[in-house]
């Protein structure tokens, strides 16, 4: 078996699958449950002066028969006493000294209210801080959450004035409702951050409902903006991940958060960076005993590859990932198709035909439909293949190119340079 055991910038945990600061880690009860299923961490529910939640918080987004593909929550911060949640963290620390507790914290832009609050929960025993800079609802009108997140000023400052009081490790849960967030990334590296998560969740409104016109949800009559979370966002997460992870002013540790449902989008974020992850949606949809297949399929796949440990896998395919003007202009896939898998419901045909390229034939051979491909006029877009709804009826195969490779950013070049 290998290990899983991961050291995110000197927190460590028995494997790399976190519980987020949500509404999964809300109590002890909760958090302790979630240890005893096989959960390596938690980050407790954002701390900071209790607040008052509306009624109703979620909604969810279905799609094609798949329920909660998407979740809205416009559920704010811990609405219960400090006290409690510190007396509860003591507890469960003291019951799984070899499981990570991480702290999420949130409280005013003030000097004097970080130093309070890592204080008073560094003393229980947390094994680290994660600094809520990404609340997208109800805490950014208060000046907190992502109103402070989308600030890299902010950033920089409030992390500087965490690290002076904190003796454990310091992460910062970055916003991605921002341009780019790279800037804000390397604001909290230079404010001192041990360690970045992301992504929090995306500005959004789950739904109308087009027979009372509400929103969903709404509250007496009203709607507001609230976090989108769930499957899909993975994409985003990972992009945003994959760009901090290949930024050299963003020198430390990620901790990957988005749409993360199983063991294999787990691996793909440790492979663009991320030293270990966190979930939520997956969990308030089936529970925390998802965890235990997240183990089983993460442990069987280390040992396919001949990987000893997780933490080798950290980081394999950043650099992968690039900018567009770097990639080969000459590098040529085209389709191709296998007629005894294919059930001739001509979904390629017709993509291909409406929206692409044109590049696929109908034709009769002895009195039965067929398909095929003209490459000389295929561009390899993928699309007949993403939209065949059976496995290996439709191959992407590369043809070898009769031009050597070449990117956009050497072919300026090469003009600009010839134009002198």
């Amino acid at each position: 078996m290998a290990d899983l055991r991961i050291n995110l910038a000197g927190i460590q945990s028995p494997n790399p699958f976190w519980l987020a600061s949500a509404p999964p880690t809300n109590s002890g009860y909760q958090v302790q449950r979630a240890f005893e299923a096989g959960w390596g961490g938690a980050v407790w529910k954002t701390l900071g002066d209790p607040i008052l939640n509306v009624s109703s918080r979620f909604a969810a987004v279905s799609f094609n028969g798949q329920r909660v593909a998407g979740f809205n929550n416009i559920e704010l911060i811990t609405d219960r006493p400090l006290e409690v949640n510190l007396q509860e963290i003591y507890e469960t620390k003291k019951k799984f000294p070899n499981h990570a507790i991480i702290a999420s914290l949130m409280v005013e832009p003030k000097q004097e209210k970080w130093h309070e609050i890592v204080k008073r929960v560094e003393d229980v025993g947390v094994d680290g801080l994660e600094l809520n800079f990404g609340c997208p609802h109800g805490m950014a009108e208060r000046g907190m959450g992502s109103a402070s997140g989308q600030v890299p000023e902010l950033v920089e400052k409030q992390t500087y004035w965490v690290k002076e009081a904190a003796r454990t490790p310091v992460i910062v849960k970055l916003t991605p409702n921002i341009t780019d967030i790279t800037v804000t990334a390397e604001a909290a590296t230079r404010g001192g951050a041990d360690a970045i998560s992301m992504i929090n969740t995306i500005n959004s409104l789950a739904g109308v409902d087009l027979d009372t016109w509400n929103t969903v949800p709404h509250v007496a009559g009203k709607g507001a903006h609230g976090g989108y979370c769930g499957p899909a966002v993975k994409p985003i997460a990972l992009n945003m991940v994959a760009e901090c992870a290949r930024n050299p002013l963003v020198n430390v540790p990620i901790s990957g958060i988005g749409g993360i449902s199983n063991w294999q989008d787990a691996a793909e974020f440790i492979l663009m960076g991320a030293t270990g992850v966190q979930v939520c949606t997956a969990a308030m949809h089936h529970g925390f005993s998802i965890v235990e297949d997240m183990i089983d399929g993460l442990n069987n796949y280390l040992d396919d590859k001949g990987i000893a440990s997780v933490m080798d896998l950290v980081g394999r395919s950043v650099s992968r990932y690039s900018n567009w003007g770097d990639l080969d202009l000459n590098y040529k896939i085209v389709a191709e198709i296998n007629n005894d898998v294919c059930i001739n419901c001509n979904k390629c045909h017709i993509a291909c035909e409406d929206t692409s390229h044109q590049c696929i034939d109908l034709y009769t051979e002895n009195g039965r439909p067929l398909l095929k491909v003209r490459e000389e006029d295929c561009v390899g877009c993928n699309l007949c293949s993403i939209v065949c709804p059976v496995d290996g009826a439709i191959s992407m195969v590369e043809r070898k190119s009769t031009v050597p490779p070449m990117t956009w950013n050497e072919r300026q070049s090469l003009i600009s340079s010839l134009s002198k």
